[in-house]
């Protein structure tokens, strides 16, 4: 298992943008907007890292000394903190870096979000923080706006997706043809919240008891939109989770 990335009070631009490309690269990111909630999120998930944008959410004062109090605490003081802010005065960022020895770096907004997302990626790479999983995984058992069309040597079949990935999905049939493995199916179609992938798959086999199937994406023949799409409803199935957690 990989680190969950936090990211407290994020501009716009990161929430619109930053986000969509740490998923894609991997990351199991997520949003807060809540500075007393994030303590007990970190406190549930130690060893998280968490970027907190200073600009926002309270003054620069009351952040350092929130701050301080995550490192110092006991449930929290293993998270890993970074900076977020559009503030470029050298004595602030001396501050976070000398004197309070923030691990993850003072992060200028003011470099362009290009800039500022390669250097989170590089922070995320050096933690570790993707762990040894390649894809992050939303499971979506419950979501009834998450299925799959396959055509079969009988028809089409209509399943639930109980887990997808960039990757691939396992899904849930009532009944469906015994595909061989390795085998390709063409044009299948994934429906996720009202938006339409279209890819071909290969057949991974299928798990005993049901009709439980897995599927492997072709990938490199994947329309670069229906690839967004799937990176965007992962993302969006991870907030959900996160915003529903009790802690």
């Amino acid at each position: 298992m990989g680190k969950k990335v936090f990211i407290l009070h994020p501009h716009s631009v990161i929430k619109n943008e930053m986000l969509d490309l740490l998923i894609s690269a991997g990351f199991e990111a997520y949003i807060l907007h809540d500075h007393k909630r994030a303590l007990k999120l970190l406190a549930k998930f130690p060893d998280s890292i968490m970027f907190i944008n200073i600009d926002e959410g309270m003054s620069e004062k009351e952040w350092e000394a929130y701050i301080r109090g995550i490192q110092e605490s006991p449930d929290t003081k293993l998270s890993q903190l970074g900076i977020f802010s559009y503030n470029t005065d050298q004595a602030l960022m001396q501050k976070y870096l000398m004197d309070m020895n923030v691990p993850c770096g003072y992060i200028q907004l003011k470099l362009g979000i290009k800039e500022s997302t390669k250097i989170v990626l590089g922070v995320l790479e050096a933690n570790e923080a993707r762990g040894k999983r390649k894809f992050i995984r939303a499971f979506c058992e419950e979501d009834h706006n998450a299925t799959v069309n396959v055509k079969g040597a009988s028809g089409f079949y209509r399943g639930a997706i109980l887990d997808i990935s960039a990757a691939g999905i396992a899904a849930k049939f009532e009944k469906f043809d015994d595909l061989p493995v390795n085998s390709k199916v063409r044009e299948m179609q994934l429906k996720l919240r009202g938006s339409l992938v279209l890819t071909d798959a290969i057949v991974m086999g299928k798990r005993e008891k049901e009709h439980i199937w897995i599927f492997l994406f072709d990938v490199p023949r994947m329309d670069p939109d229906h690839k967004v799409i799937i990176h965007r409803f992962i993302k969006n199935n991870l907030q959900h989770y996160m915003d529903n957690l009790k802690v």
